[in-house]
């Protein structure tokens, strides 16, 4: 080898690491404690609970600040407790997040100790020798040795077409090869290198909300709003009512509505959620690398997937080769060949190692014919030339789809059709076939054909189930190659997509939009496909009203990923191009994966669903209990020993059994594994946040829990207890109920798997509420009483009710759910979606 190429030692490279630092580039410092804490009282929500203290405090200061004011310090110590809280999950989420871009950090062939290794990107120094091919980004400012790649440096310099390199030229880091390879000696790393000045320069870009972190955001403001306009129409009531003197009371009371009526906690849960989940998916080899995607799959109606290494093992084992002579067709398959040792494509590694295997030598023959020119391999033309020097004169070696290759060689009529016959015949037993040629000058047409090399690719084992456990979930698969269409179908029919039909990309190109509307109802296996075909079917599933989740990996495919509602790029052998338009990245190229992935967000939407209805069954409860129990209150007469109209609840109690919600519980409910969410179709994206049925159960369950709120206030006074009694009763009860709440409000559409976490939550919440009632400082600071064996008794037969009606609900709702056959990949229906 070229002793330019032979690159660092490790040792080197280590001294130079710790010289230069990591090659990355200059991020924004985390932010400080208290610059979180602050943060986490920035919502409309908790404005609205800040403004409650305020008035609380106004009220004490205007009354001539006797005593304590208790309400404003439990007020403002459960505010304290929420951004804590706030703090932990976002400390939670951003763990994850940086655990997840560390998966999804790119990866790069180095020279180091005389040998081919791949590193991640972050630990290259300047004087690396680093191996670049077509589609990869440039890892840091070089300087070429060899090769002549086109580089695309519309990333720094807004100029869209592609430059020619050549040896002694800089690669800049961040640009794009377009085409060719190259061989290339690193200059500058991180915030030295043109990509790390302009970071330096333009500061960190901000990230994006999710579509449902917006919908949340928007849903959040509506509840603000909402509330703040019942709370002013209350206390408008109360005035006009009870007179300005009673002013005081009035804006207390409409100060417990708001608090009653806030879900505060419900962006952190959210977002803690959602961070958790795509952990889960990166512990199943599924990488999220935009959050938006988790939404979207959740309604994948149709997967397009590729053949080779995704529902195959991509081993790429040369079986044999069929040549008319054998040492000239293992010529052609080192020659036309831009593989190494341990670095290059699959199917060039497998040719270099059948060469060897018959006694040629790769090396040597590379040496002794140096190259001459070359065209790559390009999806347009479907083969690979490389001309070399050989004896004086200009030698040319093709390799390519076997149609491609037989055409632009010199055969009698009789032979084409009988080597078309055999390549066909191949193609049929599910082999992956290849042609080989070779022709004297550098010429493309008029070749001598030199054999079919057969490669076996055999499927991978996992992919038949989950191929039906995404038809049994409502999904159709796709398959979409640019093998030979007799291949495509052999390994359709091993792995379980059905049809007789194959599609080919020109045939997409050729038929009318009638036939093309028809035929993709009927075929699920499209062949010698190219990046653009990839477009125009995606295009054609979004117009029909399907949910596309995409798979690709070179260059070209990027338009595709980008274009469908969920890009699928390949860990180990997409380029990086694609890997950055991607929404999902497989760590391990695997169809079962996005099975997985889809497992997964499904499950994150279904949970998501599960808290909205529990805090929400919760906030719905408490907004009746306060109004009603008013109303109560006022028609039998029962008032504050000072004259104030009573309250069922003080703010502080109310606020503090919404942070019990808002809490564990509800964090627990994100973690809920859900196995029937597979049994059940595709969710329509256009499908609101809160469903009818979670409507409905949010609205009958609340309701229900705040009459009985409603009767233990009429009830207990008439047996006698006193009105703080009565309160704290209700406390007890509204506290343990919205947290056996939990159970029946995450069956409401499947029977989820036991959650441990759920039941210590609940458990802890329960000993909490417990310990309150315990404490002498407990009871003071929420203006609790002791409560005896009778209106315990009351509380806990109320529970027992409460949760009876609410798990007959959730059981009424759910119901069984059946997935309808989704066109002709569908399976037979499945049974009861865990119910």
């Amino acid at each position: 080898m070229d002793t330019r190429l032979s690159g660092l030692s490790h040792a080197e490279a280590e001294r130079l690491l710790r010289e230069y630092g990591p090659n990355r580039l200059p991020e924004k410092p985390p932010e400080g404690l208290l610059g979180r804490l602050v943060r986490q009282f920035r919502s409309p929500l908790i404005y609205i609970l800040l403004f409650a203290l305020l008035v609380d405090l106004v009220i004490w200061g205007l009354e001539g600040r006797r005593d304590v004011p208790i309400e404003s310090v439990a007020i403002g110590l459960i505010l304290l407790l929420n951004a804590g809280l706030g703090v932990w999950q976002e400390g939670r989420s951003e763990s994850a997040l940086r655990r997840l871009k560390q998966l999804a950090a790119p990866m790069v062939w180095v020279r180091r100790d005389g040998r081919w290794q791949q590193i991640y990107a972050d630990f290259l120094v300047p004087g690396d020798v680093v191996r670049l091919e077509a589609g990869e980004r440039v890892p840091a400012d070089a300087v070429v040795l060899e090769g002549n790649p086109a580089v695309d440096e519309a990333v720094l310099t807004g100029e869209s077409l592609p430059v020619e390199k050549w040896p002694g030229d800089e690669l800049y880091a961040g640009s794009l090869l377009v085409r060719g390879k190259a061989y290339a000696r690193v200059e500058r790393t991180g915030k030295e290198s043109a990509l790390g000045r302009l970071a330096v320069m333009l500061g960190e870009v901000e990230a994006e909300p999710t579509p449902l972190e917006r919908r949340l955001r928007r849903f959040g403001h509506q509840v603000a709003r909402v509330v703040l306009g019942v709370a002013f129409l209350v206390a408008l009531g109360g005035v006009v009512l009870e007179g300005w003197h009673r002013l005081d009371e009035v804006l207390l009371f409409a100060v417990a509505l708001a608090v009653a009526a806030v879900p505060e906690g419900l962006p952190a849960v959210i977002t803690m959620t959602l961070s958790l989940g795509v952990e889960r998916m990166a512990s199943r080899k599924a990488v999220v690398r935009r959050l938006s995607a988790v939404e979207a799959l959740g309604s994948v109606t149709v997967i397009a997937t590729d053949k080779t290494g995704t529902l195959t093992e991509n081993r790429m084992e040369v079986r044999a080769i069929d040549a008319p002579d054998l040492a000239i067709a293992c010529r052609v398959c080192a020659l036309a060949n831009d593989a190494e040792h341990q670095a290059g494509d699959p199917l060039e590694l497998a040719l270099l190692g059948y060469a060897r295997a018959q006694g040629v030598d790769p090396d040597a023959l590379r040496a002794s014919l140096p190259r001459l020119s070359e065209r790559p391999f390009d999806s347009r033309y479907r083969f690979m030339r490389v001309s070399v020097l050989e004896g004086g004169r200009p030698v040319s070696y093709l390799k390519g789809a076997p149609e491609e290759v037989l055409a632009r060689c010199r055969l009698g009529p009789a032979e084409l059709r009988s080597w078309q016959e055999k390549a066909l015949a191949y193609a049929a037993e599910g082999y992956r076939v290849l042609g080989l040629a070779w022709g004297e000058g550098e010429r493309e047409e008029g070749l001598n054909f030199a054999g079919l090399v057969l490669f076996w690719d055999p499927p991978r084992p996992e992919v038949p189930a989950a191929i039906r456990a995404a038809q049994a979930a409502g999904i159709r698969v796709l398959m979409v190659t640019g093998d030979h269409p007799a291949t495509a179908l052999a390994v359709a029919r091993q792995v379980g997509i059905p049809g007789d039909r194959v599609l080919t990309g020109e045939d997409l190109e050729a038929l009318t939009p009638k036939a093309l509307e028809q035929a993709l109802e009927e075929v699920s296996v499209f062949a010698r496909v190219r990046p653009e075909h990839k477009l125009r079917l995606v295009e054609l599933l979004k117009a029909r009203g399907e949910i596309v989740a995409m798979t690709g990996d070179g260059v070209n495919d990027a338009p595709a990923l980008k274009r469908a509602d969920v890009g699928v790029a390949m860990g180990q052998r997409g380029s990086e191009v694609s890997r950055e338009v991607a929404d999902l990245v497989l760590l391990d190229d695997n169809f079962a994966t996005i099975v997985a992935a889809i497992e997964e967000g499904r499950n994150i939407y279904e949970n998501i669903q599960k808290f909205i209805r529990f805090l929400f069954s919760t906030n719905v409860a408490l907004v009746l209990l306060v109004v009603l129990g008013l109303v109560v209150a006022l028609l039998l007469e029962l008032r504050e020993p000072g004259g104030a109209f009573f309250l069922p609840l003080t703010a502080a109690q109310l606020l503090w059994i919404n942070i019990l919600a808002d809490g564990p519980p509800a964090l627990a409910l994100g973690v809920d594994r859900n196995p029937g969410v597979m049994h059940q179709k595709p969710r329509d994206p256009r499908e609101p946040l809160l469903d009818a049925p979670s409507l409905g159960f949010i609205l009958l369950t609340g309701l229900f829990k705040a009459l009985l709120g409603v009767v233990l206030l009429v009830l207990l006074p008439l047996r006698g207890a006193s009105l703080e009694v009565t309160r704290s009763a209700l406390f007890l009860y509204e506290s343990l109920a919205q947290l056996v709440f939990a159970y029946p409000a995450r069956s409401l559409r499947l029977l989820p798997a036991p959650n441990p976490w759920l039941n210590l939550s609940v458990g802890a919440g329960v000993t909490l509420v417990g310990l309150v009632f315990a404490l002498p400082q407990g009871r003071l600071l929420l203006g609790l009483a002791p409560l005896g064996p009778e209106e315990l008794g009351w509380v806990f037969l109320s529970i027992l009710l409460t949760w009876g009606v609410a798990a007959w609900t959730a059981r009424r709702y759910r119901g069984p759910s059946v997935v309808l056959p989704l066109g002709p990949c569908a399976g037979p229906p499945p049974g009861p979606g865990g119910g």
